[in-house]
């Protein structure tokens, strides 16, 4: 690696270091509201400042120009960076060990929700909110913020960094420079999270609650402050189908959104958002009948929750109001279902993605009707545009990485002891970025059995599921290094 590549990652790592210690003050200024004391939290903010100001001062006359290799390093670099980041504080706050505030800080910034915290009431409210946080500028993407704000990265780096940070099958643009998108993209996030807010707020919750819910929620994340998660407002109705509804929102592709705002309701015409709409309603509807039919609750109480939890399990948002997987087995496979599809791609949801069935679907119906007709003329489109093969390779090679990632992991934590449903689903959440699973990894449960290295393992799955595995396993290729 030549000073010049190792200029620009330190300078990008510093710049979105930065970026996250200003958003650590809101929960250093919620310590000071609720009077805890958290003198070595600001040190650490104080210190990492510090050091992320002096790389920034001495590079401050280096013009960044970053090349695909140097961005797609700079984004593993910049989730490492952000474990350890997020890893420290909890270790001062909760003394818990690196390994386990690596894992929950991972957990965070990726908005997967899986915790090694068995009660989190008794956890001091800056924590909270120091988790609420990571997750809130972790599901938007914090490379889509860098790309936002440091607008002196050359137009080609920010569109490799975007790329390398988005997820989908395709970068959508909707204006000519990608910084404005990104910063609309950020403006309705921002705009969604305070209408929220506000409105957990006017149905009961307190305001502490409605900021971290909230927060929760649009990040698709699912860190609850109340060991029942949701379920400590199960009466509240309003609170649920508020909360079904945002959760079901954020699941959708943001550029959506934003064309809405230009009152341009296209967004909401696509294929994958009329397939991802479909699923939702028939999965919540299938799970409402079961539930219903399997058990002593009234029709309206099994239609809320059956909703509310296919909208947080399809969204990877992973908040219960109640423990699904009591719900039988016909309840379980419907749930994991719904952990296997996703939410639309442009979205802060985890998982495959609607649109990549929808593709493998397509392609499957081409294949068959090519070997019935071997001269028949067709092809793969979607919302009437034909589909690049390269872009249909893409998308099967993505999901054969997801299988065999899932597939590695689910045999080590097997071969170590564990069930196949807790082996399984554990790695489905975490790769999947959902949270809860079943097992011994269920809604009311969490990671913390799980030994140090296995926690590191799924952080790291975890990771590689947030940037859609090519971005992480470019690196384990000899031609990514060849000539760096």
């Amino acid at each position: 690696m030549d000073r010049n590549s190792l200029k620009n990652i330190l300078k990008f790592l510093s710049l979105v270091g930065m970026i996250v210690i200003v958003f650590f003050l809101i929960p250093l200024i919620t310590g000071f509201i609720y009077h805890e004391h958290n003198k070595k939290f600001l040190i650490f903010l104080f210190l990492s400042f510090v050091i992320f100001g002096a790389i920034l001062y001495f590079l401050r006359n280096h013009k960044m120009k970053m090349k695909i290799k140097e961005a797609i390093l700079s984004v593993n670099l910049v989730w490492l960076m952000l474990g350890i980041l997020g890893a420290i504080p909890l270790m001062i706050g909760t003394h818990v060990s690196f390994i386990d505030g690596f894992f929950e800080a991972i957990s965070g910034f990726t908005t997967t929700g899986a915790t090694i915290y068995s009660n989190i009431e008794a956890l001091p409210k800056y924590i909270l909110m120091l988790r609420s946080t990571m997750h809130w500028i972790g599901g938007m993407g914090i490379i889509v913020l860098g790309v936002g704000l440091l607008s002196f990265i050359n137009p080609t780096g920010s569109l490799t960094l975007f790329q390398s940070e988005s997820t989908g099958i395709t970068a959508e643009k909707i204006t000519p420079k990608l910084k404005h998108t990104a910063l609309k993209l950020w403006g309705v996030y921002a705009l969604l999270t305070l209408l929220d807010m506000i409105l957990l707020k006017i149905e009961g919750m307190s305001f502490f609650d409605a900021i971290n819910h909230a927060f929760a929620t649009l990040s698709t994340g699912g860190f609850s402050t109340k060991n029942a998660s949701l379920g400590y407002w199960d009466n509240n109705y309003f609170i649920l189908w508020t909360t079904t509804f945002f959760m079901f929102f954020s699941g959708m592709n943001f550029l959506a959104h934003i064309k809405l705002l230009n009152k341009d309701f296209s967004g909401y015409k696509s294929e994958e958002v009329m397939w991802y709409t479909l699923i939702f309603f028939v999965l919540a509807t299938v799970l409402t009948l079961v539930h219903y039919f399997t058990s002593h609750d009234s029709f309206f109480f099994s239609l809320t929750h059956s909703f509310f939890t296919i909208s947080s399990i399809l969204t990877t948002t992973g908040f219960a109001t109640l423990d699904y997987s009591t719900w039988g087995q016909t309840a379980i496979a419907i749930v994991f279902l719904a952990m296997l599809i996703g939410g639309n791609t442009g979205s802060t949801a985890g998982g495959i993605k609607t649109i990549r069935f929808v593709v493998m679907f397509k392609n499957l119906k081409y294949q068959i009707r090519k070997i019935l007709h071997p001269n028949v003329v067709c092809s793969v489109k979607i919302d009437n545009n034909k589909l690049s093969c390269n872009t249909v390779n893409n998308v099967s090679a993505f999901i054969f990485l997801y299988i065999l990632t899932v597939a590695v992991i689910t045999l080590y934590l097997f071969a170590n002891g564990y069930d196949t449903m807790t082996s399984l689903s554990a790695t489905i959440a975490c790769v999947g970025n959902i949270g809860p699973g079943f097992g011994h990894v269920g809604p009311a449960d969490n990671f913390a059995f799980f030994t140090q290295p296995q926690k590191f393992i799924l952080a790291i799955g975890m990771i590689i599921g947030r940037l859609e595995f090519f971005t992480v396993l470019m690196l384990l290729s000899r031609e990514f290094w060849k000539k760096f």
